[in-house]
């Protein structure tokens, strides 16, 4: 049962002629403080102010048409017009117990299950996979997982980059500066390098350009003098005929990799077959990753899948009257960003943009979505205001298309995580060293655990620490990338939450007892003690929460349930004795909540992503 949606559906029903019943339905929420009670409704104030009346009297209308029998006692008003619902103990102990014999935790059926498509992850094919990929993943990963717990058809997309200019870089180094056998020992290491070099010229080609066209300018108007000094300033100690060769080098190379990556997309035999060649390598990399982090995909649908679709796309766009020619490029003007939606350059070559709008086409097309998420980040926030803008205008799509927009993880510089040697981070090389780390943590709390435990344990601990580290913040913020944070048992983090888990399952093992028998005995549940009272409560929750978490498509709302669900079981723990305590019945009842509570925090992990070990 979603207590909360049972609340607000009563005070709808209940709202007053005239007021919106939605609005006041959605100011019940749950209570910030327990003297207020566990939930409180809000909405009389906005009304009485809509209708100049008095709040108090509002509410009192309000709470006079209102029976809440037997979930909640009498209603109360306080203060200037909120109304506190307090559920009853008799009411919370019999849902408890009936929660203890459900396995899906009180969640219930959605009336219309949602088709919902999930864009995440999709890195470039033709590269590692690094730091800057993890928000897009584990994000997606734990909005698929809430929104098949809560019952709707969740398609997972990793919209690959198989196609772009990345891949003509790698043809152009492939033609001049391959390695074989390299590349007969490590195709995607081979690869990554030739990328990089390629990379690295083109950088160097446009840090130079602008700075140095100036220098030319003056060398061209014979005030050689003005030259050197300017020169100087803008590449001190630097030889400027090196200047003049990185430039030009890099401008070739930049050419040559527009020209291969035109050549394959026009079909060139040889470029086509060396894609064919290097692509089951490339995904093979992103598989192994994948499979590490436990993170799957229902389709692996890259740009080169859409590439047959995109003629078709701008010539609809033409006939609609909405894509025009600008400087030679085809472009659809959009209301919500200044600049030009361009949908085919001025070569005659498609873009990403063109790409987007054929997936949308397929995806309505293939799966009927209800809600098309794309987890991607920020920086790309005017992009995707063009796109649901030019899709919306040209009728191509009747779901919701929303960008699930996230901030950058940045080192404790205040800048984007990098390694010592101002590299982007790789995800291996960052989950290898979060195993390392959880390693020592898993020895100093399990020292009698052996070395393979340890070993499985320490896989589970270090990669739930970088998925929890990510999903616990806002998404919308950066964040500070802390190992010291992100290890800790004592605060909010994963290893804290396992810990938890760990430490409740040893409950079971101490008392000779498993959480299979106290459900069979269905012991009634006593909640006298305000601890026990409290941690029943949040054990209800989790079905709002779920929604919450999808509606606002923010994991760090179920982050923040499971911290606070630990921190009341910590508190229970401490004052109400389980296994000592005064009878058997009251030992039973302790123990059917330290069932639910380990078993809603192994879920509640589970849906982040993150796995659980029985000792720690």
């Amino acid at each position: 049962m979603n207590v909360l949606k049972e609340l607000r559906d009563a005070f709808a029903k209940a709202t007053p002629i005239g007021a919106d019943a939605a609005k006041f339905a959605e100011a019940v929420r749950p209570s910030t403080d327990p003297k207020f009670g566990d939930y409180q409704a809000n909405g009389c104030m906005a009304i009485a102010k809509a209708v100049g009346r008095n709040p108090r009297e509002v509410a009192a209308e309000v709470v006079k048409v209102m029976d809440l029998t037997p979930m909640a006692g009498p209603l109360e008003i306080a203060g200037p017009g909120f109304v506190n619902v307090r559920l009853s103990d008799p009411w919370l102990s019999e849902s408890l117990g009936s929660l203890l014999l459900d396995e899906g935790l009180g969640i219930p059926t959605p009336a219309r299950p949602l088709t919902v498509v999930i864009d995440y992850s999709s890195p470039n094919v033709a590269k590692p996979m690094h730091v800057g990929h993890v928000r897009s993943t584990v994000i997606g990963d734990a909005l698929a997982r809430v929104f098949t717990a809560l019952g709707h058809r969740v398609v997972r997309d990793n919209h690959l980059g198989d196609w772009g200019l990345q891949f003509g870089m790698i043809l152009w180094g492939w033609k001049h500066h391959r390695d074989d056998a390299a590349y007969a020992s490590d195709p995607v290491g081979e690869l990554a390098r030739l990328y990089r070099l390629a990379q690295a010229f083109i950088k160097s080609f446009e840090d130079h350009k602008e700075k140095y066209q100036k220098v030319a300018e003056l060398r061209g108007q014979e005030k050689q003098g003005e030259a050197d000094a300017l020169f100087a300033k803008l590449f001190p100690g630097q030889d400027e005929a090196r200047i003049v060769l990185e430039i030009e080098e890099g401008r070739n190379v930049a050419d040559a990799a527009r020209l291969e990556t035109a050549k394959l997309h026009a079909g060139d035999p040889e470029n086509r077959a060396l894609w064919e060649r290097f692509m089951p390598h490339c995904m093979k990399a992103l598989d192994a990753m994948y499979e590490r982090l436990g993170v799957t995909f229902d389709v692996h649908l890259g740009e080169s899948f859409y590439d047959p679709m995109l003629a078709d796309v701008v010539s609809d766009l033409e006939e609609k009257g909405l894509a025009v020619v600008s400087e030679g490029a085809l472009v659809v003007h959009t209301d919500v960003v200044k600049t030009p939606f361009i949908v085919r350059k001025r070569d005659g070559a498609f873009n990403y943009a063109t790409s987007d709008i054929a997936t949308v086409q397929y995806r309505r097309q293939t799966w009927h979505p209800d809600v098309c998420l794309y987890v991607v980040d920020d920086r790309q926030g005017d992009h995707f205001k063009q796109l649901f803008e030019v899709v919306r205008r040209a009728g191509l799509g009747e779901m919701v298309l929303e960008h699930v927009a996230f901030g950058k993880i940045l080192g404790r510089d205040r800048r984007p995580y990098k390694t010592r040697d101002g590299d982007v981070v790789g995800l291996e090389s960052l989950l290898d060293e979060a195993v390392a780390k959880a390693l020592e943590l898993v020895k100093e709390k399990g020292p009698d655990l052996t070395d393979e435990e340890q070993r499985r344990v320490s896989e589970t601990v270090g990669l739930g620490a970088i998925k929890y580290a990510d999903l616990s913040q806002n998404r919308v913020s950066d964040y500070v990338f802390d190992w010291a944070k992100m290890m800790t048992t004592d605060g909010n983090s994963g290893a804290y939450l396992q810990y938890a888990y760990a430490r409740i399952r040893s409950i079971f093992r101490k008392g000779d007892v498993t959480p299979e028998a106290i459900r069979e005995r269905r012991p009634f549940i006593a909640l006298s003690n305000p601890a026990e009272r409290s941690l029943g409560l949040q054990l209800l929750r989790l079905p709002e929460t779920l929604e919450v978490t999808a509606n606002e498509r923010k994991p760090n709302v179920l982050c923040d349930y499971l911290f606070d669900l630990a921190n009341r079981f910590s508190s229970f723990y401490d004052e109400c004795p389980v296994l000592k305590a005064e009878s058997t019945e009251r030992r039973d009842s302790r123990l059917a909540l330290c069932d639910l509570t380990a078993r809603t925090l192994k879920f509640g992990l589970g849906l982040l992503g993150i796995g659980v070990a029985e000792r720690l």
